[in-house]
C-alpha cells in the first residue's frame, strides 16, 4: 500500500469513529436521518434548520440532499460548522458555481461548482464525510433515480443540481444526469434504505410566480416544475416521520442577497418542530418504519456504490 492511501485509510477510520460517537446507540436515541429538498436560493433556508438541531444537541446519523439540499448537505457533513456556512451564504452568488452558456441543452453551466465546492469541503469523498451522505440525482435518458453514498463528491453534487434546460446535464461517464427534484423532490426515501429510523424532511414550499402573467421563460419551467413536484408530495410524505417547511414563499427563487432572511426562517420552522422530535427520544425507536415500505424504498445503484 502506498503512503497515500495508508493516509487516506487512517483518516477514513477516523472520520468512521467520529461517524459513530454522533449519536451513541441507545434504545432512547433513535438513528435520524434528515432530508434536504431542492429549492435553489431558498436552499439557504436550510442553514437555520441544522443550526438549530445542532444547538439543540439532535443527533444526525444520515443526511441526503436534493439539488440545493445535496450541496449544503455535502458542505455540513464534510465537517463546514454552521458559522462558516452562515459566512458561505451570505457571500454566494449565481455566479459563484454558474455561468451563462450558448447551448442547446441549457441556457447556464454549473461546472464553476467543481472550484467552488473543491475550496470549500474539508473532505473530497463520501466515504470520508463525518455523517453518511446520500446525495440524488436522475438519469437523463431513464428517469432513474440515483442515489451517490460512494467516491468523489463533486460531480454528484453538480449533477443533483443540473435544473432542466437551466443548466446543462452533467456528463459522469456515459451518462448524463440532471436535478435529483425529478425523481426524489425531497429525500426521505433513500434514507429509510440508508438506515434512518427517524426522518426529517425539509420542503421548500413555494411558487417561481408572483402571481399573473409569466415574466420570462424561468418563470414558466420554474413553476411548471414546481406544479409537478407538489403532484409527487405523496411518495415523499409517505416516508417521513416529520416534515419541516420554512416559509420561504415570499423568497425569489435567486433570493442570495436575503441569505440572513432565508436563514432566519429555517431557524423559526425548526424550532415549531422541536417539541415533536423530541418525543422520538422518550419512546424506542423499533418497529418505526414497516417492513414492507422498506422493501418498497429505491434501491442504490451500482454505479452510486462503486
Amino acid at each position: 500500500m502506498s503512503l497515500g492511501k495508508l493516509v487516506r485509510s487512517v483518516r477514513a477510520f477516523g472520520r468512521e469513529l467520529s461517524r459513530k460517537n454522533l449519536a451513541p446507540a441507545s434504545a432512547n436515541i433513535p438513528a435520524i436521518g434528515i432530508a434536504l429538498g431542492g429549492g435553489f436560493a431558498r436552499g439557504i433556508a436550510h442553514i437555520g434548520v441544522l443550526k438549530v438541531l445542532e444547538e439543540e444537541k439532535i443527533p444526525l446519523r444520515f443526511v441526503a440532499g436534493t439539488s440545493v439540499g445535496a450541496l449544503i448537505g455535502a458542505t455540513y457533513c464534510s465537517g463546514v460548522s454552521i458559522a462558516e456556512l452562515e459566512e458561505i451564504a451570505r457571500s454566494v452568488r449565481f455566479t459563484t458555481f454558474a455561468r451563462w452558456t450558448i447551448s442547446r441543452c441549457g441556457f447556464a453551466s454549473n461546472d464553476r461548482m467543481t472550484a467552488f465546492l473543491t475550496r470549500i469541503l474539508k473532505v473530497k469523498t463520501f466515504e470520508e464525510l463525518r455523517i453518511p451522505l446520500g446525495v440524488t440525482a436522475t438519469d437523463f435518458n431513464t428517469g432513474e433515480g440515483i442515489v451517490f453514498q460512494s467516491g468523489s463528491i463533486v460531480d454528484p453534487v453538480r449533477a443533483s443540481c443540473a435544473y432542466p434546460c437551466m443548466f446543462l446535464p452533467v456528463q459522469m461517464g456515459t451518462r448524463y444526469f440532471v436535478d435529483g427534484m425529478l425523481s426524489h423532490p425531497v429525500p426521505t426515501r433513500p434514507l429509510r434504505t440508508m438506515g434512518a429510523e427517524r426522518v426529517l424532511a425539509v420542503h421548500l414550499k413555494g411558487t417561481w410566480s408572483t402571481g399573473g402573467a409569466p415574466r420570462h421563460l424561468f418563470d414558466v419551467m420554474g413553476q411548471s416544475f414546481a406544479i409537478a413536484q407538489d403532484a409527487m408530495a405523496s411518495l415523499w410524505r409517505s416516508a417521513a416521520d416529520l416534515t419541516i417547511e420554512p416559509d420561504v414563499a415570499g423568497f425569489a427563487y435567486d433570493d442570495f442577497k436575503r441569505a440572513g432572511d432565508l436563514i432566519r426562517a429555517g431557524e423559526s420552522a425548526a424550532r415549531q418542530a422541536l417539541p415533536q422530535i423530541r418525543k422520538w427520544f422518550e419512546v424506542s425507536a423499533a418497529a418505526t418504519y414497516p417492513e414492507v415500505e422498506r422493501r418498497r424504498a429505491p434501491r442504490i445503484s451500482p454505479m452510486a456504490a462503486d
